[in-house]
């Protein structure tokens, strides 16, 4: 099979927000050989990031509107496409590869898709780590922010999701991945939360149930109870939490292979250990998932320059030696999705 088609959706990936680098192994290529007829490939490229009905796009297949309907469709189900819906009329637009793609994916992803993706995520990271606008960032969690404190409201987890109506969940494809190629994770897999036109496209996917409002409110609690890092959509309009464990998820692993975690998490905030009060329990680092917390001489220490804000090392701290600190300067946080996504587009200079 031409490697040639695949070359430019590879390209044409790599021009969406989310990046799709190139690799000496071709990798890439192999992954979108299993995701994509040549067919399929073609009719991708000649959609925008901007969801379109299908009388809008079959003109630039030279496709009847029935024909065209038929394949976005079978393009949509299988996780390859976004598909969203105004009033009964489908709309249809190309996406990044993660978030999107991917993650779309996970009603079908094997073994070697799994193996192909651990190979390909250490090349996503590199990519990223120039990019200053994440596709996720990092909240609190709720405990570990003090009543007194005056707290932005984008670093409350409440806040983002106070207003959301259609919520979803679906296992997560990160440790689905890992559990793939023998390396299981022991945290419970359904914690992955959709909103509103995310939760729509997952759940008539087949990938997601809906859920209710307390339902949601149990798995944030469990998720802090199992060390679960709070990571919704970089903007303060959400469609989606994950909850990161830093043995299986992408954007933990990702973090880990930068100097600065810190700096690239979009948290307001960070732990500190009061030194007079720590006792040597230990309880903090097992919990920390970016490894910024050590033993040092006569307590437990955070390294700035690693710590994501996360706050799960200060519900668990009995003796209350750890507490959440504002940073110097809070992060900037996009309005919305869309306004994300032309952040990181204009940093990774394609507009």
């Amino acid at each position: 099979m031409s490697d040639e088609v695949y070359t430019r959706l590879r390209d044409f990936l790599d021009n969406m927000p989310g990046c799709f680098p190139a690799t000496e192994s071709g990798v890439e290529l192999k992954i979108l050989k299993k995701l994509f007829t040549p067919e399929q490939a073609e009719i991708t490229m000649n959609l925008t990031p901007m969801p379109e009905p299908v009388a809008q796009i079959a003109p630039r297949l030279g496709m009847g509107e029935e024909e065209a309907g038929e394949k976005l469709e079978q393009l949509a189900k299988e996780g390859s496409i976004l598909r969203v819906r105004a009033g009964d009329v489908a709309h249809y637009a190309a996406i990044s590869f993660v978030v999107g793609i991917y993650e779309f994916h996970l009603g079908t992803i094997d073994r070697e898709l799994a193996e192909y993706m651990e190979e390909y995520f250490p090349h996503i990271a590199k990519a990223w780590e120039s990019v200053g606008t994440k596709q996720l960032r990092v909240v609190p969690v709720e405990t570990s922010l003090q009543d007194d404190k005056k707290v932005g409201i984008y670093s409350q987890i409440r806040e983002l999701i106070k207003d959301k109506e259609l919520i979803a969940v679906s296992p997560c494809i990160c440790t689905k991945e890992k559990k793939l190629v023998d390396e299981p994770c022991s945290r419970p897999e359904e914690r992955c939360i959709q909103f509103d036109m995310a939760a729509q496209y997952f759940m008539e996917n087949g990938l997601a149930r809906q859920i209710t409002r307390d339902e949601l409110m149990e798995i944030l609690k469990m998720g802090e109870e199992k060390a679960l890092v709070l990571s919704p959509g970089n903007s303060k309009e959400i469609m989606n939490i994950c909850l990161c464990c830093g043995c299986c998820c992408g954007f933990m692993g990702v973090l880990k292979t930068f100097d600065r975690p810190a700096d690239h998490c979009g948290s307001a905030y960070q732990a500190k250990i009061d030194p007079d009060a720590c006792v040597l329990c230990g309880t903090c680092e097992e919990r920390c998932q970016i490894e910024a917390i050590s033993e040092g001489g006569e307590s437990y220490e955070v390294d700035e320059a690693r710590c994501i804000g996360c706050g799960l090392c200060v519900p668990t701290c009995n003796d209350e030696a750890i507490s959440m600190v504002e940073r110097a300067e809070p992060p900037s946080i996009p309005e919305d999705p869309i306004d994300m996504n032309i952040k990181i587009a204009q940093e990774r200079g394609l507009m």
